[in-house]
């Protein structure tokens, strides 16, 4: 007992003098030493100030060796560390782990006490500073045991996550009722139990220079093309930035072209969707704390397809997202045809119906640019405060929001009841859209296209498209064409793109991946 004070008292004036010294505690490789006093005071030294991290020194049941343990409170399980760690470690032992002990003469006690004591699951040993820390930082538990060089990092993070719930992004008329969480475990859980496929491979990242976080990648070893595999994980790679906040962060840093206003990456809550696009060849991408997954490659046809096209038969379903391609095209081309009708082209509309909108258009002292770009911009802010207020204000104030400028406006004159008209059925259109991102790039181009035909009129909506068409056949995600299976053309995967055939008739997987087994087994 005397020399173990003497010791102690010893690395306590030793480090008390390199205090003084102002040298640096701890060499530049970060490596501890195996003194429990000084690898204890340079985890200290790292994160002591954070008045959430707790230091708790205690003796190693019969043999009386010191050991502390590091967690932060709020993050660690206290209850497992109660059970499985202090108690297993502070009581004597039983007879046969002191026999066990007694025979493992000049083995590491490290390895002893892992092997025989803890009963603990996630359990590794590290034998930098650095690790411990970014460690006890996300939960884990730190053990220090005197005269052990290696630390022990005991897998007890304890997190309040959200229960698993319907995606309220992506409402579904029929389908799996459950949702992705902001838990990386539970989300890659859901996965494997609607998965079940033993070739579904997970494979897991570290993003963040600074603060670090877990992500993964998930595909089907035997249907995945290799190559958007390899690039996908090259991709994620060269992510350099302090912290990846949302898989936002990671949606525009892995994109091929960052200058388009259309979406390479799909974003989803459902599990189901992301397994039907493993299937399909496609990699996903999940990142912790957050319920949206990546999708890629992606073509611009996925962003207006919903689950309901495949639980639904293959005729409703068809028809359904014929509706869905129309109506995108009426939100992007709606006020731009209307302008470019009223003010350069006349003539193409017929006598009784140009008769009608001149009448409704008496009084109003804007161009019907300007009447246009008014009622946009006003529907775009009432959207936006829409979804800015809380959930049982927002759609109220919205719809009548939107009925009360529109009147007041008809009222005041400053619009036409028919650009009223317009303006809602575009705003409607919009709605249609399952992928928020894709009816967002749709917005910002409708308005590029109303400057278009009132500049130039239906020949500037025609060059808006002609434009629009040869920067979306450029545009690849991870190597596919954004635009297939229209260009390339390929007649086999039509089936599954503006008409959704039975699914007997879909026994093939797209072409355009690459896959490498092409045969959907049915």
């Amino acid at each position: 007992m005397r020399r173990r004070k003497s010791k102690s008292k010893l690395l306590t004036q030793s480090i008390q003098d390199k205090k003084d010294e102002t040298v640096p505690l701890h060499d530049s490789t970060g490596y501890f030493t195996g003194d429990f006093l000084l690898d204890l005071e340079l985890v200290k030294q790292e994160i002591g100030h954070n008045s959430d991290v707790h230091f708790r020194e205690f003796s190693i049941g019969h043999i009386g060796t010191q050991a502390a343990i590091i967690f932060v409170g709020g993050l660690a399980d206290t209850d497992l560390i109660d059970q499985h760690i202090m108690k297993s470690l502070m009581q004597n032992f039983s007879e046969e782990q002191k026999q066990v002990h007694t025979n493992m003469k000049g083995t590491n006690l490290l390895e002893f006490i892992k092997n025989q004591v803890l009963s603990i699951s996630q359990l590794t040993e590290v034998q930098t500073i650095k690790d411990v820390v970014s460690e006890v930082l996300i939960g884990s538990t730190a053990l220090l045991i005197d005269g052990q060089p290696g630390v022990l990092v005991l897998g007890t993070k304890k997190g309040k996550t959200r229960q698993i719930e319907e995606p309220t992004s992506e409402e579904s008329v029929r389908g799996p009722r459950v949702g992705f969480n902001e838990n990386l475990s539970d989300n890659s859980a859901l996965l494997r139990r609607s998965g079940k496929d033993e070739n579904l491979s997970i494979i897991k990242f570290h993003v963040g220079k600074r603060t670090k976080k877990e992500l993964i990648i998930a595909y089907i070893r035997d249907v995945a093309d290799p190559e958007v595999v390899e690039e996908v994980k090259k991709r994620i790679k060269k992510i350099d930035i302090d912290n990846v906040l949302e898989s936002g962060y990671v949606e525009q840093l892995i994109e091929d072209n960052y200058l388009s206003p259309f979406p390479q990456v799909q974003n989803t809550e459902r599990p189901d969707i992301v397994i039907a696009a493993l299937n399909e060849g496609r990699v996903a991408i999940l990142l912790d704390g957050t319920p949206f997954a990546l999708i890629v490659p992606v073509t611009f046809s996925m962003l207006l397809q919903a689950p309901d096209d495949y639980y639904d038969r293959w005729i409703p379903g068809t028809l359904i997202r014929l509706l869905r391609f129309m109506a995108a095209l009426v939100s992007l081309l709606g006020p731009a045809l209307y302008i470019s009708f009223i003010s350069f082209h006349q003539g193409l509309i017929p006598t009784d119906l140009a008769i009608s909108v001149v009448g409704t258009r008496e009084g109003v002292p804007f161009p019907s640019f300007i009447e246009a770009l008014i009622m946009e911009i006003a529907i775009e802010i009432l959207r936006e405060a829409g979804l800015r207020l809380p959930k049982p204000i927002g759609p109220a104030m919205g719809i009548v929001g939107g009925l009360i400028i529109g009147e007041a406006a008809v009222q005041a004159g400053i619009v036409s009841p028919v650009m009223v008209i317009v303006v809602a059925v575009t705003a409607i259109s919009s709605f249609t859209i399952p992928q928020y991102s894709a009816g967002i790039t749709l917005r910002i181009l409708r308005f590029v296209a109303m400057f278009s035909a009132a500049v130039f009129g239906l020949y500037g909506v025609i060059l808006f498209i002609l434009f629009l068409l040869s920067h979306l056949v450029k545009l690849k995600s991870f190597g596919v064409p954004y635009v297939s299976p229209a260009v390339p053309y390929r007649v086999s995967d039509w089936k599954d793109f503006m008409v959704r055939m039975p699914l007997q008739m879909m026994k093939r997987r797209p072409k355009m991946m690459h896959t490498i087994n092409s045969i959907r087994k049915r």
